[in-house]
C-alpha cells in the first residue's frame, strides 16, 4: 500500500482529500519541486515559442533543408529518415533550430526533449510547428535546465500542466510556467558539463560517420543518388505506388518465390557498380540471417530481466527499452556487439525507419530485440564496413527494392541475400570499420554522459522527497 505524511496545508490549498490525488506522482514531484524553486522556467529564457504553421514544400535533401518532427529529433540519426523543406519555396527562418536550444513536443509527445547539437546550424535544419523551442539565456546553464526536463521528474511536470483528451497538448506559455528546483553552482555546473559534452561526442559521432560514407563510394567509384535513380534502386515509401507489385513484381506470388527471377533486377544494378561485388550471403556467418525468438513480456524490475527493445525504440539516441524476466529467453539470442540489423517490418507510407540499419554496439551489447529485425553477423568483410554499405543511400534503396507486401512489408529473403556487396582494398574496409566503430563508442559514452547527468539531478530531487 501507498502513503504519505501530509500536512495540512497541503489539503487546504489543493481543496482535496482523497489519498489517489496526494499519492500520485505527479504531484507528489510537483510539491517537492515548487518548495526547492525560486523561479519558473520562462525567468531562465529569452524566448519560449512555436515557429507557426508555414508553407510546406517538401523536396529531395540536395534542393532542401531538413525538416523534423519530434521524433526525427529524438533520433540517433536524425536526417536519415526526416524529411526536406524546399529551399527555395519552404524555408522558414523561425522554424531553424540552433545550438543549445531544448525541443519538446508540443501535441502527442509531451515531455519528450531534445537538447540541439551545434552542428545541425550547418545544415540549417528546421524544426515542425509541434516543437516547443526553449532558449536559455546566455548566463543561465542550458545544460542543467535540459538534464532536469528530460529526467522522469521533469516529464512528469510537462504532464501536469499539459491538456486535452484525445490528443493532449501543452503550450510554450504553459511550459513557461514550469518550476525549475534550485542546486548549488557547482552542481548545475557538473551537470551542465556532462550534456555539452555528451553533445560533442554527438557531433564528432556524426562527423566519423559521414566520413565512412564519403570513403567507400570513393573507394567502390560509386557517386551519390539523384532522384532520377530512385525508381531503378527502389522508391521512397512516400513515392512509391502499391500497383508496383503487380507491375513490377509480376513473378512474385503468394505460392511460389523463384529466387533466380526475384534477383534478377537486383543482378542488373551491379552494372552500375565497378568494384567487384560480392552476394550478400557470402559476406555472412553461415551464409544466412537470424532473427530473435518471440518472449512473453512479462516485466520485471531491471536487475531481474533484460532489456526488450522494440523497432520504435530502437532508432532513439537514449533507447528506453523495458525490462522482461529472462523466463525461457535463450541467452545465445542475446544481441552481441558488431552485429548488423536491420528493421524488416513495417507500414508502406510514413515510416521511414522501415529497412534502416543500426550497429550493435555497447548499448544494444547483451540486450533482447523483437522478432522485427533481421540481423547479421558479418564473415570475409569487417561488421563496420558493412553496416556503412547497408546504411547508404545504394544499401537502403537495395533493401526496399526487395521488399513485398501490400501494407505490412517485409524484404524478401532469398532477394535481400542477394544485395550485392561492393569489396574494396582491405585497407580502406578496415578504416570504414574502425570510424565506424569509433563513432557507435562515441554515441555509447554521449548516452552515459546524458543519462549520468539526468540521474544526478533525479538523485537529489529523491533526496529532497524523503523529508
Amino acid at each position: 500500500m501507498k502513503y504519505r505524511q501530509l500536512n495540512s496545508k497541503d489539503i487546504f490549498k489543493s481543496k482535496r482529500f482523497d489519498g489517489s490525488f496526494h499519492n500520485a506522482d505527479v504531484n507528489v514531484y510537483d510539491s517537492v519541486i515548487t518548495r526547492h524553486s525560486l523561479h519558473h522556467l520562462s525567468y531562465y529564457c529569452s524566448e519560449i515559442f512555436t515557429s507557426g504553421r508555414n508553407k510546406r514544400v517538401y523536396t529531395t535533401p540536395e534542393f532542401g533543408d531538413p525538416f523534423l518532427s519530434n521524433s526525427d529529433a529524438s533520433s540517433a540519426s536524425p536526417f536519415t529518415t526526416c524529411k526536406y523543406s524546399s529551399k527555395k519555396y519552404g524555408f522558414d527562418e523561425k522554424a531553424i533550430l540552433k545550438g543549445g536550444m531544448i525541443l519538446t513536443g508540443r501535441v502527442g509527445a509531451i515531455g519528450q526533449t531534445v537538447f540541439v547539437p551545434k552542428y545541425w546550424e550547418n545544415f540549417r535544419t528546421q524544426g515542425s510547428d509541434n516543437i516547443i523551442r526553449i532558449v536559455v539565456k546566455p548566463q543561465f546553464r542550458n545544460g542543467f535546465i535540459y538534464a532536469y526536463l528530460a529526467s522522469r521528474i521533469g516529464n512528469l511536470s510537462f504532464w501536469r500542466h499539459a491538456t486535452g483528451g484525445v490528443q493532449p497538448f501543452i503550450t510554450d506559455k504553459m511550459v513557461g510556467e514550469l518550476p525549475i528546483p534550485e542546486f548549488p553552482d557547482t552542481f548545475q555546473q557538473e551537470v551542465d558539463d556532462l550534456i555539452q559534452e555528451s553533445a560533442r561526442l554527438r557531433e564528432e559521432a556524426a562527423d566519423m560517420l559521414s566520413e565512412a560514407d564519403r570513403l567507400l563510394k570513393k573507394e567502390a567509384g560509386l557517386r551519390d543518388l539523384v532522384p532520377e535513380d530512385y525508381d531503378y534502386y527502389g522508391p521512397r515509401n512516400a513515392e512509391r505506388k502499391v500497383s508496383c507489385f503487380t507491375i513490377k513484381r509480376k513473378d512474385i506470388t503468394t505460392t511460389t518465390i523463384n529466387a533466380f527471377n526475384l534477383s534478377e533486377r537486383i543482378r542488373k544494378t551491379k552494372a552500375s557498380i565497378t568494384c567487384t561485388t560480392k552476394p550478400l550471403r557470402e559476406v555472412l556467418l553461415g551464409g544466412e540471417t537470424f532473427s530473435s525468438t518471440s518472449v512473453p513480456s512479462i516485466e520485471v524490475k531491471p536487475e531481474h530481466g533484460v532489456m526488450f527493445i522494440n523497432q520504435k525504440d530502437i532508432f532513439d539516441n537514449i533507447i528506453k527499452g523495458k525490462w522482461v524476466s529472462k523466463r525461457n529467453v535463450s541467452l545465445d539470442r542475446l544481441v552481441e556487439y558488431g552485429e548488423v540489423i536491420v528493421a524488416c517490418d513495417g507500414t508502406l507510407g510514413e515510416n521511414e525507419l522501415f529497412c534502416r540499419a543500426l550497429f550493435a554496439n555497447e548499448d544494444l551489447s547483451g540486450a533482447l530485440i523483437s522478432t522485427h529485425f533481421i540481423r547479421m553477423k558479418s564473415d570475409g568483410v569487417p561488421s563496420g564496413y558493412l553496416y556503412t554499405w547497408l546504411n547508404s543511400d545504394y544499401g537502403f534503396r537495395f533493401i526496399r527494392n526487395c521488399q513485398a507486401g501490400t501494407k505490412l512489408c517485409h524484404p524478401i529473403p532469398k532477394m535481400f541475400l542477394e544485395i550485392p556487396v561492393p569489396i574494396i582494398s582491405e585497407e580502406s574496409m578496415n578504416q570504414i570499420d574502425t570510424m565506424v566503430k569509433n563513432a557507435y563508442t562515441k554515441r555509447y559514452e554521449a548516452n552515459n554522459c546524458e543519462r549520468k547527468a539526468i540521474r544526478m539531478v533525479e538523485q537529489e530531487i529523491e533526496k529532497w522527497n524523503k523529508h
